[in-house]
């Protein structure tokens, strides 16, 4: 590909080169687009991991304090209980008669996590039996013990059938969990205990810093912030914009704004070109992002029967994006960068 674009076009410098592949791979010639990480499922697993470390070690330390302070905490107690519960594997009613307290968590290691209501409907026990073990850390004092039998064999069998095979990774292996997956385990429960109070600064300061990891990444390389108030098509080649309005066509016709959070115009387009368009996406929990997929996926859809194939859409991805969500989105056609490898941006023609 590289001699035909030398001798077609008589170029020698590397940067030549670059503009016209990005020619030939954003908008003219969709089928020369090369994949980024969407057609890479071999990798997907390493990044998940790595992804879901990055996510944690940004939170340990940039997290809003009195937040953080509380999912430490919890961090251990999650696992003190899965040293308590044998890694999960031991839910008997002698463990949650002695440890009434470890409910919460057993609630949030299910895929969904189970609502205390819920889990009082799943498992057909009695409402008190639950408020007490999660309020009081106690068992009622009034039950009798066969009741109260039946009604702890069936929340810990509610509890196994559901248990998270995304963070549970040893449960169906020989090999015992180790101290790594151990601690990874406890905080992504911790993260679900703590993220009903405080799930919204979470995301507005993860937002934040990502937008200004790629601000720096694009200032590096060249780029500059575009005019204000530019609109999406009228930007000067090599410069960049957050929160822009896309208009896009309704199938009744009608027009709309969608806002993209990073719109950037490649240094070798021309004036005017449609730009790259990207979504920052973080996510502290497996659960929720598989419910929010089918956003982008819906974004894709109105972007391309606006403007056809030229149309050059990714995310970038840092958290808990597991593989259901990646082939989701990679089956709609839509690539993404991991935040842990940010320079994959390159591979956009930037």
């Amino acid at each position: 590909m590289f001699i035909f674009l030398l001798k077609k076009f008589n170029l020698t410098m590397p940067h030549d080169i670059m503009r016209v592949s990005f020619e030939f791979t954003t908008i003219t010639k969709k089928e020369y687009y090369m994949a980024i990480n969407n057609d890479k499922p071999k990798l997907w697993k390493a990044d998940i991991t790595k992804s879901v470390d990055f996510y944690n070690k940004w939170f340990m330390e940039f997290a809003p304090k009195a937040f953080r302070d509380t999912r430490i905490t919890t961090a251990k107690q999650v696992e003190t209980a899965l040293v308590h519960t044998d890694m999960l594997k031991d839910i008997s009613v002698d463990i949650l008669n002695k440890h009434p307290e470890v409910l919460p968590m057993l609630r949030m290691a299910t895929c969904p996590p189970i609502a205390r209501d819920r889990l009082t409907g799943l498992a057909g026990v009695p409402k008190n039996l639950v408020e007490s073990m999660e309020k009081d850390s106690r068992i009622p004092p009034r039950m009798d013990l066969k009741t109260l039998s039946d009604n702890l064999t069936s929340i810990g069998n509610i509890i196994k059938k559901m248990a998270d095979p995304d963070i549970f990774v040893w449960f169906n292996r020989a090999i015992p969990a180790t101290q790594d997956e151990l601690d990874r385990a406890a905080t992504i429960i911790a993260d679900r205990l703590c993220g009903a109070v405080a799930d919204p600064i979470i995301r507005n300061a993860q937002e934040e810093r990502q937008l200004a990891a790629i601000e720096k990444w694009l200032s590096k390389h060249g780029y500059k912030k575009a005019i204000k108030d530019n609109k999406f098509d009228d930007m000067e080649p090599g410069t960049f914009s957050f929160h822009t309005n896309v208009p896009v066509t309704n199938p009744d016709g009608g027009k709309v704004n969608v806002s993209v959070d990073i719109v950037i115009l490649p240094k070798f387009a021309k004036h005017g070109g449609f730009p790259v368009l990207i979504e920052a996406k973080s996510a502290g929990d497996f659960t929720n992002v598989n419910k929010r997929r089918k956003e982008e996926a819906q974004k894709m859809t109105q972007f391309r029967s606006t403007y056809g194939d030229k149309v050059n859409y990714g995310l970038f991805l840092n958290g808990y994006f597991d593989s259901g969500y990646l082939g989701y989105e990679a089956a709609e056609g839509i690539d993404w960068v991991w935040e842990h490898r940010i320079e994959d941006l390159e591979q956009y023609g930037l």
